[in-house]
């Protein structure tokens, strides 16, 4: 009888072990896999904290809509002419998406990044525009303010009756009765290149 006990002592003790080892077997596939799925996400977020510290470095910010900028610039002509430069000056202030410069200028700033340096050509499209023979004007002489006397090639500025607004024109012919003017911007028809150095970005 305490034989056929012995062997059912052993029986059930052998069967709990087993149980328990594939217990333990379990646990252990379930802690490997704990682990596994802890360092997976400690790897993905390296990988984001070093995607994130990359774009960083490799991908300043630039200049877009909204924007405020200083720029410095200089443009010419397609003849190499200088016509306008702001080097040793104060810089251009604007804002990207006002229209308060030429589109070609502004497309050339959108994109960059502080301290960048770039040379563009502008199509006159995208400059000032093709030359208008509808703005050439021709005006009694005792229109013209008596107290200035008009010159051949020189600019005014001229405030007109209907809205207020200033004009810019310029005088190319003067009679003895008449003066005619034309009110094309002077850089009208010109395709222009520019140098332009972004030197600062006050983002909205």
């Amino acid at each position: 009888m305490s034989q056929l006990y012995m062997v059912y002592l052993i029986i059930v003790y052998s069967t709990d072990m087993k149980k328990s080892e594939k217990i333990k077997g379990k646990e252990a596939v379930a802690a490997r896999k704990k682990k596994q799925v802890m360092y997976g996400i400690l790897a993905a977020a390296g990988i984001l904290f070093i995607a994130i510290i990359g774009f960083a470095l490799f991908n300043p910010v630039v200049a877009k809509t909204g924007d405020t900028v200083e720029v410095y610039y200089t443009g010419a002509l397609d003849n190499g002419t200088i016509f306008d430069t702001n080097e040793n000056a104060a810089p251009l202030i604007f804002t990207l998406g006002k229209g308060m410069v030429i589109p070609g200028f502004e497309e050339a700033v959108a994109g960059m990044s502080a301290n960048e340096s770039k040379t563009v050509k502008i199509p006159f499209e995208k400059a000032y525009g093709s030359y208008n023979n509808s703005l050439i004007h021709v005006m009694n002489r005792s229109a013209f303010p008596s107290n200035v006397t008009p010159v051949t090639g020189q600019y005014y500025s001229i405030k007109r009756i209907t809205d207020g607004t200033i004009s810019y024109v310029k005088i190319i012919n003067v009679t003895p009765s008449t003066i005619t003017l034309d009110e094309n911007n002077e850089l009208a028809g010109q395709n222009l290149t520019f140098s332009i150095r972004l030197a600062g970005i006050n983002q909205k």
